[in-house]
């Protein structure tokens, strides 16, 4: 068949429109992995014929070598999506060494209006794919999304294993495009501390988040929010998101809540709905295959008898069978899929009589609460028990992971005493037939999840079995060895491809870390984890916890006999970038670099010099200390890169941004352009430069300040779209670091400077909300100076010194003190020098002009007629135009020609004026050329009247 874009395919409840890659059950989307919907999309080509495996692997992974266990762990995930076998049945089968085949009717119709497909935006929502079809809780589910409208806070409470996450992520997927700012689920099953929950969610949301009052901050960064926010696996930390909820509720208006605990929350607000099992068919009835199939319980017990096992079939003889064993697991979801799961062993004979024998003490059909548990409990130990002494080992090992892990993770945890390798891959594959182990697809990799209950279940095996200390090292160890390869991977991978990679480990190595790090744990290897797992904190700009972290590590190091200078040196570049973000050019920050420099030198380790001379370069530039972090750009020379381009091409970039502060734009012009053109020939695939002084995005950095120089050179509209696209390649990225530089050094500033204020108010709203959301408090105190002049509200007092003062000079003159006008006159102001005359030079003839009108003591109408004003002007000009800062020129020469034409001297006026502007090639609808034009005109029409 061959798939037109002008036609949608129907089979079953599902709709398929190929051009689009969008499949829709009923008017929803179903939304599958990328792989999955490649797979599909080939079945349906070739439907009603068999296509090998070899011939999927080659569609589906054309650049890549892949083992069949990808194309089987997809396969299985894109018929647990489909509900494939429910109700018998079938869409796709295995023919036995040949490969797969889609077997179901299907027809074909006109695609007609392509139904909107903007629910697949990534930044609406953070839903994981659905792994399996929902059966029995469509009722429930249109309830709670009619419910949700009117009560905005709803708790699904039951046991665990009946299928609160299940419903809950099928509410929220039917509500994608209904909430204006989009939906989140904050997943609370991996984190123990009350006081990382709002750290959690932080990063979950585009939102700031004040330090001191976190849910009063959180409160009130949502209050014009419209959005659902998804909290699952509530019941460890009831008292706190009781808290939280409350707080986002009274503070939010628009935000709703779906959360889901074992109890009740029992918070102000709180709509409690009770999940009771899926519904059995009667003890005592007499049903057929129809009407008993037409009871969930029974319907989830085959789809998943027949997923565990492809020929199975219910026989009219085994019905009984099956029916008595959904109404002794009490209709429980996970109780049910774990039987189900042996029925391939086993059959269903078998099966009914071992669970008759497990179950014999329990109250048979006991619908009470503790029942529930009971039975969850005992299908759980009829399970393990069923398990291999191989099998139950894996299980136990692997519940000391927090997030997902791939097959080589659990490898190196699951191996020790009595567990050979050889043999880990069949028991996980075991694992994930039997349903106590989850498989999750990702694009690129395959991913492995235990569900809580059974996470909990397996830890507490752990524990009984004296093994969780050793389990718990091998864990930190396999953290450590991730976070190795991931250093070495950092610049030869794509980015994206990196962070799906290690990003799902962060929760593990957040485990690790709490433990290696205090008394009883292991400390050595918790110190070298703190310093190896430096790039993740820094891709997901998650610096200030990061730094909590290394300040642990660094006490405990420097407690040691023999403190390893090399990892001293990694762990004191970490805290320096950290500090730079969180607290700016401090006495911390600056002792972070030097530290690391000294010991740097004392290994002769050249690329840690570099690194750590560019960090305190970064400090100077901030602290406005140009010549200092010039000179420190010429130890790059002396220190040299032996030959590493990539390090050779982030010491060009960095002086780069010397020579611009320091004032010389035109030498920066040119090696700005060098370093971009270099870095579009490199080709390399990483936007970091293995820890090179305070990290940003190399692209967005060069364009930021290659923004800033074109517009101080007079090209305002290049600047504006230089400044633009660098925060495309921010926002794209999702960097948050990234995304407050170019905002604080070009974005907010260049809309402003042109006179595009609506523009300059929403980037320095943006700027506020990504700087408090990734804790860069650097960024975010300049945002609040910008804010007092660009969106006219009230701040902190002006900042002491420093290179962001110098900025606000730039957009309020009256900032201008002695001791700016000190460093203009020296030359330490570097490239804001002239603007602070000019400023100070206008503030000047402002007092003369008051003394004269005044009509004071003759002293002071003496001093009025020295005109200090007009030579602090000439000296701005002169500065300007030494530098090549055209901006700054025609600011200066607008001042002198004002002054001059009230002066009668207009001539004199225009003659200066007029060159100036006639060196423009852009930008005339800007506020400073708009001035200067009507001046001209005023000029001119005095010059001929």
């Amino acid at each position: 068949m061959t798939l037109s874009p002008e036609q949608a395919v129907l089979f079953g409840p599902y709709r398929i429109y190929p051009g689009q890659r969008l499949i829709l059950e009923g008017d929803q989307p179903l939304r599958l992995g990328r792989r999955a919907m490649d797979i599909l999309l080939i079945l349906l080509e070739h439907a009603g014929n068999v296509v090998s495996k070899q011939q999927l692997i080659a569609r589906v992974w054309p650049k890549s070598v892949v083992e069949d266990i990808n194309l089987r762990v997809h396969m299985a995930a894109l018929r647990k999506a489909l509900g494939d076998g429910q109700a018998g049945q079938r869409y796709i089968i295995t023919v036995a060494q040949r490969g797969y085949s889609f077997v179901a009717p299907f027809s074909r119709e006109a695609a007609g209006a392509h139904p909107d497909n903007t629910v697949h935006e990534p930044r609406r929502h953070n839903l994981p794919v659905r792994r399996t079809r929902m059966i029995g809780r469509q009722h429930l589910v249109d309830s709670v999304v009619t419910h949700l409208a009117r009560q905005r806070f709803i708790t699904l409470v039951g046991p665990g294993g009946i299928g609160k996450t299940t419903v809950a992520l099928r509410v929220a997927e039917q509500l994608i495009g209904h909430y204006r700012d989009g939906i989140r689920l904050l997943d609370l099953a991996p984190i123990n501390d009350p006081g990382m929950i709002t750290a959690h969610l932080a990063t979950l949301l585009d939102l700031a988040l004040h330090d001191d009052e976190p849910m009063n901050g959180l409160a009130a960064f949502l209050r014009e929010r419209q959005m659902l926010l998804v909290i699952d696996n509530c019941e460890h930390l009831l008292d706190t998101v009781a808290l939280l909820c409350e707080s986002i509720l009274r503070g939010a208006p628009q935000v709703h809540i779906l959360a889901t605990s074992r109890e009740s929350l029992r918070a102000e607000g709180e709509f409690v709905q009770r999940l009771e099992s899926l519904d059995c068919p009667p003890p005592i009835a007499v049903l057929d295959r129809t009407q008993a199939l037409s009871f969930s319980a029974l319907q989830l017990f085959v789809e998943r008898a027949m997923a565990s096992h492809d020929s199975f079939e219910l026989s009219d003889a085994e019905l009984p069978l099956a029916i008595e064993i959904c109404q002794r697991l009490d209709g429980i979801p996970l109780a049910i899929e774990l039987a189900a799961a042996q029925v391939a062993d086993l059959g269903i004979c078998a099966l009914h009589t071992q669970l008759q024998g497990s179950f014999r003490l329990l109250t048979q059909g006991s619908q009470a609460t503790l029942g529930r548990h009971q039975t969850l409990r005992a299908t759980l130990d009829w399970s393990f028990e069923l398990l291999s002494a191989c099998e139950q080992t894996c299980l136990r090992r692997l519940g000391i992971f927090r997030g997902s892990f791939t097959l080589e993770s659990a490898a190196a945890v699951i191996v020790g005493e009595h567990i050979a390798p050889s043999v880990v891959f069949a028991s996980i594959t075991q694992l994930v037939a039997k349903s106590l182990l989850n498989v999750e697809v990702g694009d690129e990799e395959v991913f492995y999840r235990l569900l809580d209950t059974t996470r909990g279940y397996a830890l507490e095996k752990l524990h009984l079995a004296g093994e969780l200390s050793d389990t718990r090292q091998r864990h930190a160890e396999r953290c450590l060895a991730l976070m190795h390869q991931a250093q070495n991977d950092w610049e030869q991978t794509p980015t994206h491809l990196w962070i799906e990679r290690y990003a799902r480990g962060l929760e593990d190595i957040r485990v690790a870390l709490e433990w290696g790090l205090h008394a009883n744990g292991p400390q050595a290897l918790a110190i070298r984890l703190a310093a190896t797992s430096t790039p993740l904190w820094q891709e997901l700009s998650l610096l200030k916890e990061h730094g909590i972290y290394v300040r642990r590590a660094l006490a405990l190091l420097a407690a040691t006999p023999q403190p390893c200078p090399r990892l001293t040196m990694s762990l004191k570049l970490a805290l320096g970038s950290s500090c730079y973000h969180a607290q700016g050019g401090t006495a911390e920050t600056v002792d972070a670099f030097v530290s690391a420099r000294t010991l740097a030198e004392r290994c002769d380790d050249v690329a840690g010099q570099l690194r750590a001379v560019s960090g305190h370069m970064a400090v100077n530039l901030c602290s406005g200390n140009y010549q200092m972090a010039l000179e420190q750009t010429r130890q790059f020379d002396r220190l040299g890169q032996h030959g590493d381009a990539v390090l050779a091409l982030s010491a060009h970039r960095l002086r780069v941004l010397a020579l611009h502060f320091c004032g010389n734009q035109q030498q920066a012009r040119e090696d700005a352009e060098q370093v971009i053109q270099r870095m579009a020939q490199s080709g390399h695939l990483n936007r970091f430069t293995r820890g090179f002084g305070v990290q940003y995005d190399q692209s967005v950095a060069s364009l930021t300040i290659l923004a800033r120089i074109l517009w101080l050179q007079g090209q305002p509209e290049q600047a504006w779209r230089t400044a633009r696209q660098a925060l495309d390649i921010a926002m794209q990225i999702n960097h948050g670091t990234s995304i407050c530089y170019t905002l604080a050094l070009s974005g907010c500033l260049i809309a402003q400077y042109n006179g595009d204020l609506a523009t300059a108010r929403d980037l320095v709203r943006l700027l506020l909300e990504q700087a408090q959301k990734h804790s860069v408090l650097l960024f975010y105190n300049w945002a609040r100076q910008y804010a007092q002049v660009i969106d006219g509200v009230e701040g902190p007092s002006p900042p002491g010194v420093g290179l962001v003062k110098e900025i606000m000079v730039t957009l309020d003159g009256g900032m201008v003190d002695e001791g700016l006008l000190e460093r203009a006159e020296s030359g330490a102001a570097g490239w804001s020098a002239a603007e602070i005359l000019r400023v100070r030079g206008e503030a000047l003839l402002a007092e003369e002009n008051l003394l004269e009108v005044g009509c004071l003591d003759g002293r002071l109408r003496e001093q009025a007629r020295s005109h200090r004003g007009e030579a602090v002007l000439l000296r701005a000009l002169a500065v300007a135009r030494e530098q090549g800062a055209l901006a700054w020129e025609l600011r200066s020469a607008t001042s002198l020609a004002r002054l001059w034409q009230g002066q009668g001297q207009v001539r004199r006026a225009y003659e200066l004026l007029a060159p100036v502007y006639g060196r423009f090639m852009e930008g005339f609808a800007t506020p400073d050329l708009m001035k200067v034009r009507r001046l001209l005109d005023e000029l001119s029409g005095q010059l001929h009247a």
